[in-house]
């Protein structure tokens, strides 16, 4: 008996997909209140999608596959719209935004060639990867606030500079672990 593929989990993650688009609209509409809001929403689809595999028991090979893409999409566009986007009070660093896609680059580049080259291998989030996917969301919805409330503070400054340091770290990590001790291993 095959699996069902249109979920509620998975349905919860097309939905943030969806909401991809219309949350750069916002963004570059300079509509940043609109833009926190549906960005909450997505978040919030993030969370009960997992959930809802989990508990429901509704997890899919293609609810595995969606997931992840759908959190690198939403923040992939995210960092890029909250980058180059004019009329914003904060923008995110270009240097932040490269680093953040370039760590994406490199661990699908990695997944593909070792899929590619030894077969269909699963690699699982490493605690550093999630660590660093959170401070990459914490540092969206900051810049998202500070411009909802128009007022920039200094230790923004940091949280840029903390996202960098995790998502540089994770990346390494990911590239030893994968490297080192071979796909099983990156759990």
């Amino acid at each position: 008996m095959s699996q069902p593929i249109f979920t509620i989990a998975n349905q919860l993650t097309l939905l943030r997909m969806a909401l991809t688009p219309i949350l750069v609209l916002l963004i570059v509409s300079q509509e940043p209140t609109w833009a926190l809001v549906v960005f909450v929403v997505a978040g919030v689809t993030d969370l009960l999608d997992g959930f809802i595999a989990r508990r429901g028991h509704q997890q899919t090979k293609l609810g595995a596959m969606l997931d992840p893409l759908a959190d690198k999409l939403l923040l992939g566009s995210s960092y890029v719209a909250l980058t180059w986007s004019s009329g914003l009070q904060q923008r995110l660093p270009v240097w932040l935004t490269i680093i953040t896609l370039g760590r994406d680059l490199i661990i699908v580049a990695s997944v593909a060639v070792v899929n590619l080259s030894l077969g269909h291998r699963v690699f699982y989030p490493s605690l550093l990867g999630k660590l660093s996917t959170a401070s990459q969301i914490v540092t969206a919805g900051v810049v998202l606030i500070v411009n909802c409330v128009g007022d920039t503070h200094r230790l923004v400054q940091y949280l840029f500079v903390f996202t960098a340091g995790v998502t540089i770290a994770s990346a390494l990590h990911y590239v030893y672990m994968a490297s080192v001790r071979g796909p099983e291993a990156t759990s």
